[in-house]
């Protein structure tokens, strides 16, 4: 009896440390308004008040959901999951609800953040290198994307590695990094003219008159 009784307490000692010192939450990303925080606990999303509380469950999911993204007007959270074999881009409300798959190609895809002006979802994927370029194919040299919010055409922005991408408010200025940490940048958004090499961005190619 007492060995049982011993047992039952440490039990639920450890249940009890276990819920405050979770071990596998990961990749926490913080809303627009500073107010939620939504990470990754055992391949689902939760979200929590920043100042503490019960976590809300917002997938359920036997597949593994990761690196969640807040829009812009923090009212949509994109993440990436392996529901399909592979990790697609997926999104889902903030609150909670349904996920819709946004991509489908068979390659790993992460999302990094909404674009600007909050209409696309900007990630990145080893797509489109020839099988004679020089970066084909290892996933240490992904390309960016977008996708539209809502489902659609996928573009590419960049066909040079980037990752850790964040755009400025205006629209106007990428900053990535490479696999080796270099910082990189661009001051133009125009996808033809999102070049930038070891720091210093390409200039704009001058256009001829007919």
């Amino acid at each position: 009896m007492k060995n049982t009784l011993l047992l039952t307490g440490i039990l639920f000692a450890t249940m009890l440390h276990a819920q405050v010192t979770p071990n596998w939450v990961r990749y926490p990303s913080i809303s627009p308004d500073g107010k939620t925080v939504v990470f990754t606990y055992k391949g689902d999303l939760f979200s929590v008040p920043v100042t503490g509380g019960e976590a809300r469950q917002l997938t359920y999911h036997k597949a593994h959901d990761y690196k969640a993204v807040w829009s812009r007007d923090g009212k949509t959270i994109a993440f990436a999951s392996d529901r399909y074999g592979n990790f697609d881009i997926f999104t889902i409300d903030a609150a909670g609800g349904p996920a819709k798959r946004l991509t489908f190609h068979s390659t790993d895809e992460h999302p990094f953040t909404f674009s600007a002006d909050d209409k696309g979802v900007v990630f990145g994927a080893v797509r489109q290198d020839l099988a004679e370029h020089r970066q084909y194919p290892t996933r240490s040299q992904p390309e960016l994307y977008k996708v539209p919010r809502n489902g659609g055409r996928v573009d590419q922005i960049l066909t040079v590695p980037a990752e850790d991408v964040r755009i400025s408010a205006d629209g106007n200025r990428y900053i990535y990094t490479t696999k080796k940490g270099e910082k990189m940048n661009s001051e133009n958004t125009t996808p033809a003219l999102l070049h930038a090499i070891s720091g210093r961005t390409i200039p704009k190619p001058e256009t001829t008159k007919s």
